[in-house]
């Protein structure tokens, strides 16, 4: 009995301790906290591609089952502003998205700077043109990431820091679209695949340092969206969508569920 009572008073204070020095008990507390969130950003945060818009926002196309939507459903917030907006750049941002944002926001999420670079007009290129014509049109886009997107990424950035100074801004890159020597038959040449890769790569490159530059989270969802890219027989991506040509190469209710929400929920 005595043997029994000191082998559960020693488990209790083990416990204890255990849960002292892991900090379990203020990580709970910590999970558990409700934020003030708020989503800016272009057409992959506003969920193009996910379908089940909301009406109400128009060209926006903010959809239910884009990340910032599915995060919201799985966490305590206090308030919640989506933001985000179909076709959006860095200066659509800092005009159109920041009024949400206060002394008290404690969350923001964004995807910006695809738009800025030109990314539509590189996919129409590859799409349409040889290979040598796509190769040309995305070394044009990287001049571009290289010379001007970041002063324009800056200034967005600095924006936000400058409404909400007290928030974690999480900034979340963009995927890559292609498998190499994947299941696709037809359609872009291995040699514009590979190249448009390299284009968000080297996108997701710029973005990642200037976020840094702010004290801002970057968050890649290369490894996320591994093995799910176009070609590869399993994607959450769209590829050319002759119905609906606003959705091609946008990611699908999977790519946001599972590409892009724990991107977000991984640094969040």
């Amino acid at each position: 009995m005595k043997l029994s009572r000191f082998a559960a008073v020693s488990s209790s204070l083990l416990l204890g301790a255990v849960l002292a020095f892991t900090g379990a008990g203020a990580a709970q507390a910590a999970t558990t906290a409700a934020v003030d969130y708020v989503a800016l950003g272009d057409s992959y945060s506003s969920g193009v591609g996910s379908g089940s818009y909301d009406s109400a926002s128009g060209d926006c196309k903010r959809s239910t089952k884009a990340y910032p939507m599915l995060w919201k459903a799985s966490h305590a917030t206090t308030s919640f502003a989506f933001n985000a907006c179909s076709g959006a750049v860095t200066t659509d941002v800092i005009n159109n998205q920041l009024g949400a944002l206060n002394a008290n926001t404690d969350l923001i999420s964004i995807t910006i700077g695809g738009n800025d670079a030109g990314f539509a007009d590189v996919m129409t290129t590859c799409i349409l043109q040889s290979d040598a014509g796509c190769v040309s049109r995305v070394n044009q886009a990287k001049s571009y990431v290289d010379t001007t997107l970041p002063a324009r990424l800056d200034a967005a950035y600095n924006a936000i820091r400058a409404k909400a100074p007290n928030a974690k801004v999480v900034v979340l890159g963009y995927p890559r679209f292609y498998q190499l020597n994947g299941t696709c038959v037809a359609g872009l040449s291995e040699t514009e695949r590979s190249a448009i890769n390299g284009a968000s790569d080297y996108l997701n490159a710029a973005i990642s340092k200037r976020a840094a530059s702010k004290g801002f989270t970057f968050s890649s969802v290369t490894s996320t969206f591994a093995g799910h890219e176009i070609c590869s027989g399993s994607a959450w991506l769209h590829s050319v969508n002759w119905l609906n040509i606003g959705e091609s190469y946008h990611p699908t209710a999977a790519g946001q569920s599972g590409g892009y929400l724990p991107g977000l929920n991984a640094v969040a």
